[in-house]
Formats: C-alpha cells, structure tokens, sequence
C-alpha cells in the first residue's frame, strides 16, 4: 500500500504546485475522510463541499464538524445533491414537479468552480466501486488522474480494505453504517430509515417532514413484522 499511498500524495501534489486552493466533493464517507486527510497539507484552502440529501442531519454533520475542527484550512459548502432533481422530478414519495431541470456531478461542480474561483476538484472516486467507475478511470494514466477538466482521483487505485486500514492507522473516524452491509450515503432504504428510527429520530422526522410519503418504508417493514 505504501506505493499507493506514494502515488496519491503525488497526484495531490502536482495539483498544489499550480494552485494553493482545491475544491473536494466531501460525503463525510470513508474516501472523502481519507482524501482530505491525504490534501490538509498540500493547499492553503480546502473547499468542502457537501452535497446533501435532506439538510442539517445530526449524524451526517458531526462529520462536517470534523472536518472544521480538524484541519484548519477547511471551508464547508451545503448544496443540495444533483440526484434531488431526479427524485423530485419524477415524485418519489413526493409530489412530482416536472419543472426541475435535471442535474448530472459535473452540472453541480460547475456552479462550485465559479462559486469559489477555484480551478481543481477533487473526488475519492475508486476503480473498486464499480465496473462503470473502473471503466472511467481507466481512461487516465495510472501517474495522473487528472482529467483535462481539471477534475481529480487521487484514490483511484486504491481497494476499500486499503482506505479503512488507512483509517485506522490515522486514527480518523469510521463513516456512518446504516446497517453491517451497508456504508452508503442517506437514502430511501430500509436499513437507512431503521438505523435513524433507533439511533437519530429527530434525522428521521427531518426525513419525513421533507418526504413524508417515504413513510411507508417503515410502516411496510412494521406490518410485515407483524405477520411473522
């Protein structure tokens, strides 16, 4: 691992030598952690930027906190995430408004880079997520991934057991675990809506209060324990 770890540091570091400032798609998962632990010393600002799926969730903004507390030169932006055009277009367990205009990543990165002024943005996008990422990232030279958008992967060959070992050996914090399977981001699952109901209730009726048809999924899961 250590000459991935090489490999990261100097992507980051051929990106800081032409700027002092980056932007970074942060999650508050186990890649955005590991990433902006692998940028704090390359730039004088890190603009974090976090797409949300219901603003102000208790257990999605200690991470934030953080990430503020922990390094210095970092600056938190709030933006809703581009899949909120899709699921409020076509009215999932909302009503559908076909006036949203539908939003892709980049339509997003787009409005940040002239937000902030800044050039470079980086993601923690890995070939081991998914076969549609690995085919992306392979486009680009194993040296450099950096795209001629300016767009960054600095973790793109990194496997997931390498970047929760990086944790572990940093010391930072473990993500969010909605269930033993899953490490995802806030959704309309099961696990998601279970995990809130018995460790953040005041998330989930924030949840509710934004989609409250999305209901169901527990009143679905409560009747169907019933059965049993």
């Amino acid at each position: 691992m250590a000459t991935k770890i090489g490999m990261v540091d100097k992507v980051i570091s051929s990106v800081g030598q032409r700027s002092d400032r980056a932007n970074l798609f942060f999650s508050g998962g186990k890649d955005s952690i590991a990433l902006l632990d692998f940028m704090s010393p390359f730039f004088r600002e890190i603009v974090c930027v976090f797409m949300y799926f219901v603003k102000d969730l208790e257990h999605i903004d200690k991470y934030l906190r953080w990430a503020q507390a922990k390094y210095k030169n970092v600056k938190i932006i709030q933006v809703p995430h581009w899949n909120l055009t899709y699921i409020l277009r076509s009215g999932i367990y909302c009503v559908p408004n076909p006036k949203i205009k539908l939003l892709k990543l980049r339509d997003v990165d787009n409005a940040i880079r002239l937000q902030t002024g800044i050039e470079y943005s980086f993601f923690g996008m890995k070939k081991a997520d998914s076969m549609n990422r690995r085919l992306m990232l392979n486009t680009y030279e194993s040296d450099n991934y950096i795209s001629n958008t300016n767009r960054v992967y600095p973790l793109a060959d990194m496997t997931n057991r390498e970047i929760v070992s990086l944790l572990k050996q940093r010391k930072l914090p473990e993500p969010v675990r909605y269930s033993k399977n899953a490490s995802g981001g806030v959704g309309f699952n099961l696990d998601c809506y279970l995990f809130l109901r018995k460790n953040y209730p005041q998330d989930l009726e924030k949840i509710l209060h934004a989609f409250p048809m999305s209901e169901k999924i527990l009143v679905d899961y409560d009747n169907k324990q019933k059965t049993k």
